[in-house]
């Protein structure tokens, strides 16, 4: 019998590439592919590359260059490009990185298997011409589900595959393979997006906005929850906008409660949210509901009205007090993030203080600072009105050190908390480790439990906060804290 093929997948990026990657798995496995986590153990190592900023695009071109020098030296014999970056580029990338022996768009993703045989064979498969995919699918959201077959959409596999296309399959097995075991897991909940931030290029490489319909979504949860998953989290570029072109924008109100009855889930978060696309009724949802996190990511970007509006968006800095101020009247512990750009062209030394203004009075749990760059192709990269680098990072520097300490000083407010930890890792030296409610994977903090007696993996455990280590937390589990409860994820 001849050896099977082995692929290693290395994937970069934000949580709706791990989706990506785990699909790309399962099509690989049902295929005869041997999955293998190191890339020096597989024939082909696969990289799964994020397009989105230039030190995550160097991320990307500095791991397929190390997957490269894993060739002579390994059983590694080919290299291959996936995701963001390689869509995005195509051609591009292919002509500046010849270490990358295929690079791969998302049209390639539901035929992979047969790419990378070709490529290992030493075969050639020409890299695609990047073309706006916002074209691929109408104009108006309401008919975009009759198109949305003839166009790929990483991620959205279907959930009635045929019996042993994926491990543990049966009627709503979707089409994907788990490679980690996390207690955590991430599930699309749509692609794209229909906004037009002047600084953003998704749109432009993933596509108009088109949302999985909810049966998908809850088949792939109760299938996760069958491989041992205890939290979900539902990732696209824009939740808010769920259920627009199915009909219902107010789907994703309706859909949570049903995802948080699944057998086996403990909680389920949402992420990316609009604040300009927030409302009352999902406000009310993400803050009563059993099982569900009151948890918000939300994209704000600045709070300066100036800047908001060069960058094509929405509010200030009072509207988004507001929209606090109504979260946590409902759900106080309610844990909030953001992310910001600063030195964005045209932000003056009043738009930069505007922001540390908000900063200082959101009370945010987790905040990410980012100096702005030009992405090519975007609208603000024709602005004048440029900051000069060294101006850029001295504005990123200043704010990054406010936000450090407002996430600490966040922090303290949580001591004496009770919360429900989800165990993450155990490690005889390293100790437990886990999150709670208002902590997503790897954005946020997390919490140290000061004794892992009886703990393991995906335990969810009742803790009282009593010490802080800058944005992460220390907390004690309470006595007769024996694991899952029905209020988990509140």
């Amino acid at each position: 019998m001849p050896e099977r093929r082995t692929v290693a997948l290395v994937t970069l990026g934000c949580a709706r590439n791990e989706v990506d990657s785990e699909e790309l798995a399962g099509r690989l496995e049902a295929d005869g592919w041997q999955l293998v986590e190191d890339a020096s153990d597989a024939d082909v190592a696969v990289v799964n590359t994020c397009g989105f900023v230039e030190a995550a695009k160097k991320d990307s071109v500095d791991a397929l260059l190390e997957a490269n020098d894993l060739k002579g030296h390994s059983r590694t014999q080919a290299v291959v490009a996936v995701g963001c970056m390689a869509e995005r580029y195509g051609k591009e990338l292919a002509e500046a990185l010849p270490e990358a022996d295929g690079v791969l768009g998302f049209d390639d993703y539901a035929d992979i298997s047969d790419r990378l045989q070709t490529i290992l064979n030493g075969g050639i498969h020409a890299a695609h011409t990047p073309r706006d995919r916002r074209k691929l699918l109408p104009i108006s959201p309401a008919e975009r589900q009759e198109s949305a077959t003839s166009v790929a959409l990483p991620g959205h596999g279907p959930s009635d595959l045929p019996e042993g296309v994926a491990p543990a399959s049966g009627p709503r097995a979707p089409l994907r393979r788990r490679l980690d075991g996390s207690p955590v897991a991430s599930v699309k909940l749509a692609s794209g997006c229909d906004r037009r931030c002047s600084f953003c290029a998704i749109p432009s490489f993933r596509g108009s906005f088109i949302s999985r319909r909810p049966s998908d979504v809850l088949n792939e949860t109760r299938w996760l929850a069958e491989q041992g998953v205890k939290e979900i989290m539902l990732v696209s570029e824009n939740n808010t906008s769920y259920g627009k072109d199915l009909g219902d924008i107010r789907l994703l109100e309706s859909l949570l409660p049903e995802l948080a009855e699944t057998d086996g889930i403990e909680r389920v978060r949402v992420s990316y949210l609009q604040p300009a696309e927030m409302r009352p009724g999902l406000i009310d949802v993400l803050t009563s509901t059993p099982k569900v996190a009151p948890y918000f990511d939300l994209s704000f970007q600045h709070s300066a009205p100036d800047v908001l509006r060069a960058m094509r968006r929405f509010g200030d800095t009072d509207r988004f007090l507001e929209l606090l101020d109504t979260i946590r009247s409902k759900a106080p512990e309610a844990g909030v993030r953001s992310n910001f750009i600063v030195g964005f062209p045209g932000e003056s030394e009043a738009d930069l203080a505007e922001l540390e203004r908000f900063l200082q009075h959101a009370r945010l749990d987790a905040i990410g600072v980012f100096g702005y760059s030009d992405e090519e192709g975007t609208e603000a990269a024709t602005y004048d009105g440029k900051l000069d680098e060294d101006v850029v990072a001295e504005r990123l520097a200043r704010v990054s050190r406010l936000a450090e300490q407002l996430v600490s000083q966040r922090a303290e407010e949580r001591l004496g908390e009770t919360l429900h930890v989800l165990v993450e890792s155990v490690d005889p030296d390293e100790g437990v480790y886990g999150r709670a409610a208002h902590q997503a994977p790897e954005t946020d903090g997390q919490v140290l439990l000061t004794s892992g007696e009886g703990l393991g993996v995906g335990r969810m455990v009742e803790a009282k906060v009593v010490g802080t280590e800058g944005v992460d937390l220390v907390a004690e589990p309470l006595a007769g804290s024996s694991g899952c409860t029905e209020e988990a994820g509140r």
